[in-house]
């Protein structure tokens, strides 16, 4: 099994492997113990840790399931990732993760961990939907005792895929402390949430890699490449982002991440922007396509000519002229290329997963921009019609597969009760609040183009009528 005691082996046949003692306080208390974090933060954290800078250890907390705490605590937290595109691989074993523990088993532990005096940041990535008031109250009980204890506030950096993150997630946090009612605070008059605005850094941040489900390819693949088992192992893509504003408790952090390709920048909204409507919005689009006809992956999507076209379109003339990133071209081509990355084997369905709370920020803000400026918004509704058709849990060789949604159960049940009446299935399912809004439905402009690329997908395959899509 991999293990501290594998590392020389495993650096003796070519696999790049932490050389630095990881020993020590962690300097980071980490919610969100998931394969993305692991591929991304937890990466940057190791390139700091390899470079001498001992601040940036990790403690990885699981919020609920034990399970993959254990493995990584079984193999002395190390993991192996793998880098992947067309043309090469490489497998790299991170260190930066030192301890792990389960906020639902020992949250005590946690609020300890953010009041020790090693500790300078704590980061998230625990939500795609919104934060709850039981995480901030999580995060107030760790800052009161950390100022019961005397030491200084801590940057507390949201790496979550919502929309102004930090922002969010400061107000959720000062909600709490000065909330009576809830078991961490003691009031607003203690002063609590006062020193938490004073002392304490909440930057907004985006964050962008491709990092799939953990598998037992995967697995399988590191085995091999390493000699020795890894129960944690990840794959991801080259690319990756981090952009992350200039708020931080110690201002030297800006000049510390800038030098390992982190961009620090004083507005992360434009960036932000980008990547939920382009990225983002692109892989839900293809996902719903994906599902119903039966393409299992991405990059079976994208090497479909007619889902090529439909992409590029819909990034090209859709989506990129209302952003306010600067070089959003170059983003959409780098985004293609990622797109038809085969080794990364993204599924369609994981994707799809929770597709109802996504739509709001990926689909709906570009389809209202788009129509509002008089730009095309046909491949928008021609995606929009794709969930439709989606919500009926079969694809169109007629097998059944999962609606992984919190609302699956309505959004099915409304889509039998409308069977082969579109009108009815676009009247219900197109213009549930939740997903769309009031205002989208409301426009002229778009539910007749919706029902339109409904009747077409119904009519003739979901990829017959991508390619009309113009």
């Amino acid at each position: 099994m991999l293990s501290s005691a594998s590392l020389p082996g495993l650096a003796a046949h070519g696999v790049a492997v932490p050389a630095y003692p990881r020993d020590g306080a962690p300097g980071v208390v980490h919610l969100g113990l998931g394969a993305f974090h692991r591929a991304h933060q937890a990466l940057v954290f190791d390139r700091l840790l390899a470079e001498g800078d001992r601040r940036w250890g990790v403690l990885g907390v699981a919020m609920r399931q034990p399970a993959l705490a254990q493995a990584l605590a079984a193999q002395d937290h190390l993991y192996s990732v793998q880098t992947a595109s067309a043309q090469e691989r490489s497998w790299r074993v991170s260190g930066a993760l030192w301890h792990s523990c389960v906020a639902s088993e020992s949250p005590h532990t946690v609020v300890q961990a953010m009041a020790a005096a090693s500790t300078r940041w704590v980061t998230l990535t625990v939500t795609e939907k919104a934060y709850t008031p039981a995480l901030a109250a999580l995060l107030v009980q760790g800052l009161r005792a950390r100022r019961a204890a005397g030491l200084g506030g801590l940057t507390v950096a949201s790496c979550d895929n919502l929309s102004g993150n930090g922002r969010q997630l400061r107000a959720l946090c000062l909600a709490a402390a000065n909330d009576p009612a809830n078991d961490s605070a003691r009031g607003s008059e203690d002063g609590l949430a006062d020193w938490i605005a004073a002392h304490c850094a909440f930057p907004n941040s985006m964050v962008d890699r491709i990092v799939p489900a953990a598998s037992s390819v995967t697995s399988a693949e590191a085995a091999q490449a390493l000699g020795v088992p890894d129960q944690a192992a990840l794959r991801t893509e080259a690319f990756w982002e981090w952009v992350i504003e200039r708020n931080f408790v110690d201002d030297t952090d800006a000049a510390t991440l800038s030098a390992v390709g982190v961009q620090v920048v004083d507005e992360v909204a434009p960036f932000e922007e980008a990547k939920l409507r382009l990225l983002n919005g692109s892989h839900s689009a293809m996902a719903c396509i994906g599902a119903l006809a039966r393409l299992p992956v991405i990059s079976n999507c994208i090497a479909q000519p007619a889902v090529y076209q439909l992409v590029h379109g819909l990034m090209s003339h859709e989506l990129g002229p209302l952003l306010r990133r600067p070089d959003w071209p170059d983003y959409r081509d780098a985004l293609l290329q990622r797109f038809a990355n085969p080794t990364l084997q993204h599924s369609v369905h994981q994707i799809a997963t929770d597709s109802s709370q996504k739509i709001s920020q990926r689909w709906v803000p570009s389809a209202l921009a788009a129509l509002q400026a008089g730009l095309p918004v046909e491949r928008l509704a021609f995606a929009a019609a794709c969930w439709l058709r989606y919500c009926r849990g079969v694809d169109e060789q007629g097998r059944a597969y999962v609606l992984a949604d919190p609302l699956s159960e309505s959004l099915m049940a409304l889509a039998r009760a409308a069977g082969d009446d579109l009108d009815t299935l676009v009247a219900t399912l197109g213009c549930l609040p939740a997903v769309w809004g009031e205002a989208l439905p409301a426009h002229p402009g778009w539910l007749p183009r919706v029902r339109h690329w409904l009747g077409r997908v119904q009519a003739k395959g979901v990829l017959v009528s991508a390619d009309a899509v113009r």
